[in-house]
């Protein structure tokens, strides 16, 4: 017989999910009537799980990273019934993005509800780096993060499993399992359509398969799991079995993938029915009380979907707001000193990490091979890991998007700065749903209210014989991306100052490095900037003054347009070369004031012709400075082609000294 409290506990549960499931029933019939919102999709069947998940965690102080049939456990963690309604309808909430996601992707920051995304799978590698910062600052807190059994077949999915084993993590994970992604049947879609099977293969990873729609079995399971995070011990997964009691989403139709006996069986296992049972032959509870808390739940959603349906829409015009957090440099640009000796941009890189690691005890810097005596491949993370230790400069898996996904969970907290290096960036592409889909826009679809303040340092380009997988030149894919800053530095003086900005930036920042400049000698290396310069965003460098035509750049480009306006000036030809610095933010205006000046302008740049970022400057040129054109724009860029890996075919591909010289030539004589 179940004492007094657990019967007292599992009729609050059952008012929840009453709550839950009349609320779905309204969403959908709203859904209908289109007032705001049309897509609908039902936790039926799931409500049991998140309820009790819910009831073992502490609101604010456990991490969560619910997925989108988790409405039950918002609601039982605290979230508030007419804020969903006011999401479902599209309003303008406080919480859960107000207005910009899809309803069921949860925000909520005091209750420590991370920002969801509609990408399947994805918050498991967010759930992990965030478990990662809990044991870096020695905390007992737990992170909890659900999926459907849909998610296991995704590549994240057994990159967090593996990640949080091998760190002994206090991540759980809930897998709520209702046997189809969408129409996909489990024997489709797991190899012995065991997933526990698949989980119990990670070392020290503790696996409880329950039943979904059985208090007591599902209750002590995730106790079980909460208890052992609890003490530092490593991860767990819930596998619990529920039934999916209506259709995947309101476009979709079960009957066309599943019979009538297998939705009728279905149904004898609805949670709301057998925690009733259970309710009246273990707790002697009556029909009447059971009746009673369900028309009180009916009667809460009805005044919470009228409260919601007089919430104001969003307002006109503030769709672009939100794309980037706001972040000015807290100190000015110090001038660096004449007297001090030069170094190499990959030492002033170096440094630039060394001393953001030791102003701010929460920087940590990891990535393929960046720890101990190797430091990368390119030794820039040397002596980092001798100096703060293996907790702040660490080696991860060979997984681009463990990488940027664990950035992406440590950096939740406001208090973590990640600094994580992708080896090359040709890379980073099996990585690029973290940073596209997640990283970029977390800020715009939570309406400011989580901040993902992460650095991705990648080397690029070519000249040094990289072939096609070492010698991308990327920054024009990047730059397409809304919600992602995008820095070139060009010398070593830059490279310093804009990565401690970057540190200390709370945006996404992607920090692309020139392979052949990290040793160069006579352009890339300077004087070194002190501790406290940083070089704000967005703020073009003149690296020379010419009144003849502009030259705009950045990266290597700058160090081979300088060197060929410094040979045509002694001819009387006056190349005014602007180093961009930063990509966004655009220093649009000192190109524009330039080309007013000069008349004309020259884009050099070595990613391929095809929509590079130089056809942007371009447009923009020409849409606000036309008429101060003397001659037509002109470009050198690379070829729209794979970059070999033979030094003569390499040297076809990329843009050389004397076809920037040419180009000058031809516009000089306009």
């Amino acid at each position: 017989m179940s004492t007094v409290n657990t019967q007292q506990e599992v009729l609050r549960l059952y008012k929840l999910m009453a709550l839950s499931r009349y609320a779905d029933k309204k969403m959908a019939k709203l859904a209908k009537q289109n007032k705001g919102g049309t897509f609908q999709l039902s936790s039926a069947g799931h409500e049991l799980i998140g309820v009790t998940c819910a009831s073992h965690l502490h609101p604010g102080r456990d991490w969560a990273f619910p997925y989108y049939r988790d409405q039950p456990f918002v609601l039982g963690l605290g979230g508030d019934l007419t804020e969903l309604f006011g999401s479902f309808l599209a309003r303008a909430t406080k919480h859960h993005s107000g207005g910009r996601m899809m309803p069921y992707h949860f925000s909520h920051k005091e209750l420590r509800i991370v920002c969801q995304s509609s990408v399947v799978g994805s918050q498991l590698l967010h759930a992990v780096g965030k478990a990662w910062a809990i044991k870096h600052l020695g905390l007992d807190e737990v992170v909890y993060v659900s999926c459907g059994d849909g998610a296991t077949s995704q590549g994240d999915f057994h990159e967090a499993l593996n990640f949080s084993a091998l760190h002994k993590l206090s991540v759980i994970f809930v897998i709520q399992n209702n046997g189809y992604a969408i129409s996909v049947p489990i024997k489709e879609q797991t190899a012995g359509q065991s997933i526990a099977g698949v989980c119990r293969g990670y070392d020290g990873m503790s696996v409880h398969e329950v039943d979904g729609t059985d208090y007591e079995n599902l209750s002590f399971g995730f106790k079980a799991a909460v208890q052992k995070g609890r003490k530092g011990e490593g991860p767990s997964v819930v596998i619990a079995k529920v039934p999916r009691l209506e259709a995947h989403s309101g476009s979709d139709d079960p009957k066309k993938y599943k019979t009538e006996a297998m939705i009728s069986k279905e149904r004898e296992r609805d949670p709301l029915e057998t925690c009733a049972k259970w309710l009246m032959e273990e707790g002697g509870v009556s029909p009447y009380e059971l009746e009673a808390l369900r028309d009180e739940a009916k009667n809460m959603v009805e005044k919470a979907a009228e409260a919601a349906l007089l919430m104001p829409f969003p307002q006109e015009g503030s769709s672009r707001l939100n794309v980037f957090a706001p972040y000015r440099p807290p100190t000015p640009l110090i001038p660096v000193s004449q007297d001090g000796e030069k170094i190499v941009m990959m030492d002033a890189i170096n440094h630039a990490l060394d001393e953001e690691m030791e102003h701010d005890p929460h920087v940590v810097v990891f990535g393929q091979d960046v720890a101990r005596n190797k430091g990368g491949v390119f030794g820039i993370t040397r002596r980092l890991t001798e100096k703060y230790g293996t907790m702040r400069c660490f080696n991860t898996p060979l997984a681009e998007s463990t990488i940027i996904g664990l950035a992406i969970g440590m950096a939740m907290d406001g208090v973590h700065r990640p600094v994580a290096e992708i080896q090359f960036a040709d890379y980073l592409w099996t990585g690029i749903n973290q940073l596209f889909n997640e990283a970029s826009s977390i800020y715009y679809r939570s309406n400011g209210e989580w901040e993902v303040p992460i650095v991705v340092r990648m080397p690029y380009g070519g000249y040094i014989q990289g072939g096609p997988y070492h010698s991308q030149s990327i920054e024009g894919f990047l730059t397409h991306c809304p919600g992602l800053k995008v820095v070139i530095p060009s010398n070593a003086e830059d490279a310093k100052g804009l990565l401690k900005t970057a540190i200390r930036d709370p945006n996404p920042v992607i920090f692309l490095e020139h392979k052949a400049l990290y040793r160069q000698q006579k352009f890339s290396a300077r004087i070194e900037p002190s501790k406290e310069t940083l070089i704000p965003f967005g703020e073009a460098n003149l690296v020379r003054r010419g009144s003849d035509l502009t030259l705009v750049g950045w990266g290597m480009m700058v160090m081979m347009a300088s060197e060929v306006a410094e040979k045509l000036s002694y001819e009387g030809i006056s190349v005014e070369v602007i180093d961009l610095r930063t990509l966004v933010p655009l220093d649009i205006a000192t190109i524009l004031e330039s080309v007013k000046k000069t008349g004309k302008l020259l884009i050099v740049h070595e990613a391929a012709r095809n929509a590079g970022f130089g056809a942007e400057i371009a447009a923009r040129v020409v849409e606000e400075v036309f008429e101060y054109l003397d001659a037509p724009l002109k470009r050198v860029c690379g070829y729209d082609s794979p970059i070999p890996y033979s030094k003569i075919l390499e040297n076809e591909v990329l843009p050389q000294p004397h076809e920037i010289e040419q180009a000058i030539r031809t516009l000089a004589q306009y």
